[in-house]
Formats: C-alpha cells, sequence, structure tokens
C-alpha cells in the first residue's frame, strides 16, 4: 500500500515550533517522518539532533547530526552540536576539536543572526577553556621535565603559546623589499646591542635638545605621513598631513637637515656607533617622533627587512605603549629597544600629553658587510633605473 504524501516543510516546521515548546518528543516524531520521506535535509537531521539530545537518547543525536555534517559540513549549528554531544559522552578531545573548527569557519560577527552569534561565542568560550586546561597540563609536565626562565625557555614558551593558540603567528611583511633567510623576531635582545649604553647614558642631553627645538621652533615638526605628488593616496587611518604624529627630522632619507642637525649636535654623536644604515635617497633617517595625545598609529609594516628600528623613549607620560605582533610593550624613558617594524607594529598614547622618542634605523645584525653594500647598490641601481628620486619614508 503507497505512503500518503506528506508536505515536509511544513511537517519539519511544526517539529522546529515543537523544540521551541520545549516538547523534545513531538518535535522527534515530526523530524522522523520527514527523514523516512527521503526530503530530509541538513536543518531536518540537526532538528533530529536536537530533540534526540534533549531526550537523553545520545546515539540517534549523533548519528543524525553526523548526517547533517555529511550534507553541510561547515554548517555551524551541527558542528556546535556535534562538541556538545561528545562533551555529554566525556570526550573533551574530540568537542574541542568541532568547537575549533566552527570558531574558524564562522563568519564575521555582524555577518551572523544574533542567536547564532551567541552560539559561536559559546564555542569561542569552551576553546578558550579547553587550551587552558590543555596549557596547564603542559607547562605541569614540562616543569618538571626542566622548563625554567631562561632564554631558550623563553623562546620555547613562544611556541607553547602559538601551539595553543594565546598568540598569532606573526612574519615579515616588508613593503618593498623583502631579503630572504633572516630570524622573524618582534623585539630582539637589548644585550645584542651593547652600543646602546652610550646612546642611553645621554638621555638626559637629548632630551633637552629636543625640548629646545620644540619650544624655539615647533613648526619644524611635521606630519609623518605626508601626501607625495604623483604617487597613490595612502592614507593610513587618517594621519596623513596630520600633525598627530609629527617629525623632527636631523637625517632624513639619506640627506642630512642641516639646520635641525646643527642644533642637536649631541643627538648625532650619541649614535656614532651605531650600525646606521647608509643607502642613497633612503638612509640615514634620524629624528625626533612625536605623538600627540590620544593618538594612535594603526597597525602597518615598514619598507624592507634589512634595517631594524631603534627607539629611544624621551619624553613618556602614562598611556603609551608600542606593540610589534604578539609582544606590547610600555616604553620607559631613557630605556631604548631595538625591533624589526616589518612585522606587524602599532603604537598609541591615550594620555593628555605629548609622547616623544628618538627614532633611527640600523643594518640588521644578521647581515654581512657584503650584503650591506649590495643592498645599498641595489637600491642606488633602482633609482638610476627610474631617474628620479624614490618615494621612501622610514
Amino acid at each position: 500500500m503507497a505512503r500518503a504524501p506528506i508536505d515536509a516543510q511544513a511537517l519539519a516546521q511544526s517539529g522546529a515550533d515543537a523544540l521551541r515548546r520545549g516538547d523534545a518528543r513531538t518535535a522527534r516524531a515530526s523530524f522522523e517522518r520527514v527523514i523516512d520521506s527521503g526530503q530530509a535535509n541538513a536543518r531536518s537531521y540537526i532538528g533530529l539532533a536536537d530533540a534526540c539530545r534533549r531526550l537523553g537518547d545520545a546515539p540517534p543525536a549523533l548519528a543524525a547530526v553526523d548526517k547533517a555534517l555529511s550534507t553541510e559540513p561547515r554548517n555551524l549549528v551541527a558542528l556546535i552540536l556535534k562538541a556538545d554531544l561528545l562533551v555529554g559522552l566525556g570526550d573533551t578531545r574530540a568537542a574541542a576539536s568541532f568547537y575549533q573548527f566552527a570558531v574558524r569557519v564562522a563568519p564575521p560577527a555582524d555577518e551572523m543572526p544574533a542567536a547564532l552569534r551567541d552560539e559561536v561565542n559559546r564555542a569561542r568560550t569552551m576553546c578558550e577553556r579547553y587550551a587552558g586546561e590543555f596549557g596547564a597540563f603542559l607547562e605541569d609536565r614540562l616543569v618538571r621535565h626542566g622548563l625554567g626562565n631562561g632564554r631558550s625557555t623563553a623562546r620555547f614558551r613562544q611556541s607553547l603559546d602559538l601551539l595553543l593558540g594565546r598568540k598569532k603567528t606573526y612574519f615579515q611583511q616588508p613593503n618593498i623589499f623583502f631579503f630572504p633567510e633572516l630570524p622573524q623576531i618582534q623585539f630582539y635582545d637589548r644585550e645584542n646591542f651593547p652600543w646602546l649604553d652610550d646612546v642611553e647614558a645621554v638621555t638626559a642631553d637629548i632630551r633637552d635638545e629636543l625640548k629646545a627645538v620644540a619650544v624655539d621652533d615647533p613648526r619644524s615638526f611635521v606630519p609623518y605621513v605626508q601626501r607625495v605628488p604623483g604617487r597613490p593616496h595612502r592614507d593610513l587611518a587618517g594621519l596623513e598631513n596630520n600633525p598627530n604624529w609629527s617629525a623632527y627630522y636631523m637625517w632624513k632619507d639619506g640627506e642630512i637637515v642641516l639646520d635641525h642637525a646643527a642644533r642637536c649636535p649631541k643627538t648625532l654623536t650619541a649614535l656614532a656607533k651605531a650600525p646606521q644604515v647608509w643607502a642613497k635617497n633612503r638612509s640615514p633617517s634620524v629624528l625626533f617622533s612625536l605623538l600627540r595625545p590620544g593618538a594612535w598609529i594603526p597597525p602597518h609594516t615598514g619598507l624592507t627587512n634589512t634595517r631594524l628600528i631603534c627607539h629611544l623613549p624621551l619624553i613618556v607620560p602614562p598611556g603609551c605603549a608600542l606593540r610589534v605582533g604578539n609582544d606590547t610593550r610600555v616604553p620607559v624613558e631613557g630605556k631604548a629597544w631595538v625591533f624589526d617594524d616589518t612585522m606587524e607594529h602599532e603604537a598609541w598614547n591615550r594620555s593628555a600629553h605629548a609622547r616623544v622618542i628618538l627614532l633611527f634605523e640600523i643594518w640588521r645584525p644578521e647581515l654581512t658587510e657584503e650584503e650591506r653594500g649590495l643592498v645599498a647598490a641595489m637600491f642606488e641601481a633602482i633609482d638610476a633605473y627610474s631617474g628620479e628620486k624614490p618615494a621612501w619614508s622610514i
């Protein structure tokens, strides 16, 4: 005897309504009828899985959600439901993999309905919980194995943070020129640059020169990001031609700014032992970098990974910081640091006062003298070919 046709869509809607009322038994019967009719889709299987889960019947719930995922492998509701079922069975490792996948494939929050957004957030919370438990387990085992606080273990701890999703992997992303086989280091160890001691030792003198030019000639500070005629518009979060991020150059793009340099002799003398980059039309650049109250330099990357950037903080009110990759540091007056600006970085001044640093560039220590000469010659050859001075900025 032929089975009477059913309205699968209406029956599925009836099952969904029953779930909303909390009537899991009626919902299960409705979805089973849809499936028996051969007209089921992923949503029908998800509905059956949810009804069975509420009834405490795990095996058919898992079978139904697996059918849904075989049809739509990236269905967020099915992925999270599968994870929830695995939690109920005590298989938290497998559950974590489904929560993680759901978070990874989820669209941006503003593209999801509120209910689904809440579920994805719950999945994210579960991921963080399991990562915390897993991390604590690893830490305990590794401490017993000898994990300490030395330099090598500090690097290993970074690898653990990446493994556990605590940190993101950042790589060099120079905008102009990439030199291969160089280490991916965000902030360099201070001990690698003993000549910085001489720079730090005259911080007070450098600050005095800064204050003198800032008081006597405040207009000599020019916006750091300037529009270059004939070049693409590259506004950086409203900072183009904006004095909120300003610079007072003593050297700029390989050329000395004579009147500025004459006013800051102690500053330039302090850099005598620094391995500054020399490349025609490009380097060195030496400047006082001023960030006004409330200013923010958004995430960006520098031009070439053949150089590193040095900061000597001179005037630092509370609320200032620099993030390079995963590492966020608070500047301290008179304490220099060296970082790779081809790693994504940003800076901010959340105070009511200006922040000023001395900024200059040096060769990467990993480059040989021959390589440094070749890099400088290459840039000079590029300029000879183009016949014009490059659009360059430190």
